[in-house]
């Protein structure tokens, strides 16, 4: 299986980009973190440090499963400022791949790119005023083809969830919820 790559920026939202990788690692999906400041540790929002499998350049994308994004202020706006991170989405989309944000980024991040130009999205309440062309809906999550997004903090679970059942299946996506008791 192709190997998912959850990008940490400082300021980052621990619950969502936690939840991610424990339910995606739980599913048996290979996921990396990463790190798009000059070092491996990167501080959330609510002052909780981790430290990165590995840092922006150290990975080739071009054959990634899942390239997902945590939102976070000011997290999302750092990952919209790393230029070689928004290059990589926008690739990531043209060969068909499969790009995750949630909470501001979707909003931050992907709608300033054009990635959710037309498609069914979410992001955090009220993030999605002034932007045009996306057909923002009002659930936890949203699924349009290749990319799914959702709306912030507690949508976390059904967010890596969705990610899992688009890549591993619906049966395996039940498991692991099961045995997070979310079931």
């Amino acid at each position: 299986m192709k190997t998912t790559y959850i990008f940490l920026a400082d300021g980052f939202e621990e619950v969502e980009a936690l939840t991610c990788v424990d339910v995606m690692r739980r599913a048996g999906m290979p996921v990396v973190t990463v790190s798009v400041n000059p070092g491996n540790e990167v501080t959330g929002a609510h002052g909780v440090t981790v430290l990165a499998d590995s840092l922006y350049s150290d990975n080739d994308y071009s054959e990634a499963e899942w390239l997902v994004l945590p939102g976070g202020i000011p997290g999302a706006p750092n990952l919209a400022a790393c230029e070689p991170l928004c290059e990589e989405l926008e690739a990531q989309v043209e060969r068909g791949g499969k790009v995750g944000a949630i909470c501001a980024s979707p909003a931050v991040v992907l709608a300033p790119l054009g990635i959710l130009q037309g498609r069914d999205a979410v992001c955090y309440p009220s993030m999605e005023q002034g932007i045009e062309g996306v057909n923002w809906k009002t659930g936890a999550v949203a699924i349009d083809d290749n990319v799914v997004t959702g709306n912030g903090p507690a949508a976390a679970a059904p967010f890596a969830l969705a990610m899992v059942e688009l890549s591993m299946g619906h049966d395996v996506a039940h498991q692991v919820a099961a045995g997070m008791l979310l079931a």
